[in-house]
């Protein structure tokens, strides 16, 4: 159970609004003050209240506190994990590969989450307690930024972004070959592999997939494209690009040509998550953040340029 702070408010603060003077009182930011308002945790005289309201002299305002952070066994630092943008609200961090977004049955690795915890980063407490402030996944050979959430409000306001499609997210993802038409659209429904469950593919009676794409630069033997995802599946672009006979580069999974794979130095599939665009679930600030090749990526189109 969360604890709640109960206090008789100063004649000091008398017109003060109640972000600031809550922050005043109790230490806490005017963001996280504002975060807990609009999930209702913030009453005056049993009243709830907005952000804009005025504190009244010797009324009794309750703030619910939030529920200290509870450690799990994966909570260890992560080498490579990146803090690029973080408030009370919201974190992103640059992924790197060979990290999952969150523990799992089978997975003994670093994750996100873990990581997060680790590193004193307090996590959105819904869902299950390995998945807490997740909102939304890259794979663990998938290097990028992925946006996860430290409030209840920004939980619930991100989780409805993702949904409603207001998020940009694009990738670059080397494939092999050279995709004709150099742009275009796939609109191919993806479900579980009817004979792999490690994988997925188009299937008739799969979930509505669209994947936008488009030529960056051509080599001899790949494309680098540009990719912005219209819906979020697992393994969706791996497999829109497989299904167009061009998978991603080192994608053994997929079909990929492991001696091309090989000699691009690449252990993994070439996909990296470039650009994440989202609206702030407090401010409503629209925040654009990008990332830069990891030294594996990059390498392989050295390799390719030469």
């Amino acid at each position: 159970m969360s604890d709640t702070l109960r206090l008789q408010i100063p004649e000091g603060l008398a017109g003060e609004r109640v972000d600031v003077g809550v922050a005043r009182l109790t230490g806490m930011s005017r963001t996280k003050i504002a975060g807990l308002i609009v999930e209702g945790l913030v009453t005056i005289d049993g009243r709830p209240i907005s952000r804009s309201d005025r504190m009244i002299p010797d009324s009794w305002l309750e703030v619910q506190l939030p529920e200290p952070q509870v450690t799990t066994p994966d909570d260890q630092p992560v080498d490579g994990l990146v803090i690029v943008y973080q408030d009370d609200d919201i974190v992103v961090v640059d992924k790197p590969v060979g990290v999952a977004a969150h523990a799992s049955p089978g997975w003994t690795g670093p994750t996100v989450t873990g990581g997060l915890r680790a590193a004193g980063v307090p996590l959105a407490r819904e869902g299950a307690a390995e998945r807490e402030g997740i909102v939304h996944r890259l794979d663990v050979g998938t290097s990028g930024l992925m946006a996860v959430a430290k409030s209840s409000a920004a939980y619930s306001s991100l989780k409805d972004q993702f949904r409603d499609r207001t998020v940009v997210k694009i990738y670059h993802a080397l494939v092999q070959g050279h995709p004709d038409p150099s742009h275009g659209t796939i609109d191919a429904p993806i479900g579980r592999h009817p004979n792999h469950d490690y994988r997925f593919a188009v299937i008739n009676d799969g979930k509505p997939s669209i994947t936008h794409y488009e030529t960056i630069e051509a080599f001899s033997y790949a494309s680098l494209l540009k990719i912005k995802l219209e819906t979020g599946r697992t393994h969706q672009i791996r497999v829109h690009m497989a299904a167009l006979r061009h998978p991603c580069c080192g994608d053994i999974t997929y079909g990929a040509d492991p001696t091309l794979a090989a000699r691009l130095g690449l252990k993994r599939q070439w996909l990296h998550a470039m650009e994440l665009e989202i609206e702030h679930p407090i401010t409503g600030e629209r925040i654009k953040l990008t990332s830069s090749y990891p030294v594996d990526l990059a390498h392989a189109l050295e390799v390719l340029a030469d």
